[in-house]
């Protein structure tokens, strides 16, 4: 193969990474619309806490769901001058929520420590059960949304109980589909999570 040819085919490639970027990322989001659910839950994770805790406070606050369930990942964040210790992001999260007007009696972190998603949605699921829940609406970031919908479908298949996820929009803690690939943060979140979802498809 010649130089030229090869000088052609990189420039090719360099041409069509964005769109290709771009697509993998659209890829992995979705959501599952319901309009009402008995509780909203805010997944754990420590990199996007934020946005997903702001997302459940709007939903609460306009009626989706009486109430609000946080689960705990057992991470710890940075040092907290205001508290003099490392708060749990849970602990964040809940602040989150209840400063943006949420009753705190109307929040309840789900206690039992959760290492992934599969571990998430069978608490859920348990939860659910045990307080006879009719549905849940899941909130999560963008980018891990298909596989939260995907192995929440699975955990709650034959329980009656009916699923809603809602993906929180770029912008916030998660890049933009069109630029993630120009930001480290965009590489942890992208590319790993092709990689979490063929291992929950073949693990689950």
């Amino acid at each position: 193969m010649s130089r030229r040819r090869i000088a052609r085919i990189f420039v090719s490639c360099i041409l069509i990474w964005p769109l290709v970027a771009w697509g993998g990322a659209k890829l992995l989001i979705t959501d599952a619309p319901l309009e009402k659910a008995d509780a909203i839950v805010v997944l754990g994770g420590s990199a996007n806490y934020r946005e997903r805790s702001r997302e459940a406070a709007k939903l609460m606050l306009e009626g989706r769901a009486p109430r609000v369930l946080i689960t705990n990942d057992n991470m710890t964040g940075p040092w907290s001058s205001a508290d003099q210790r490392n708060l749990f992001f849970y602990e964040r999260s809940l602040k989150v929520i209840t400063n943006a007007g949420v009753p705190a009696n109307n929040v309840e972190v789900l206690m039992q420590p959760v290492s992934s998603t599969q571990e998430e949605a069978e608490l859920v699921r348990q939860y659910g059960e045990e307080h006879r829940l009719n549905s849940v609406l899941i909130v999560t970031s963008a980018y891990h949304s298909r596989r939260a919908l995907w192995t929440f479908s699975r955990a709650f298949r034959d329980t009656g109980i009916r699923i809603g996820l809602i993906n929180v929009k770029p912008g916030d803690q998660s890049p933009r589909p069109a630029t993630w690939w120009l930001s480290i943060r965009g590489w942890r979140l992208v590319p790993t999570e092709y990689v979490k979802m063929l291992y929950y498809m073949i693990k689950y």
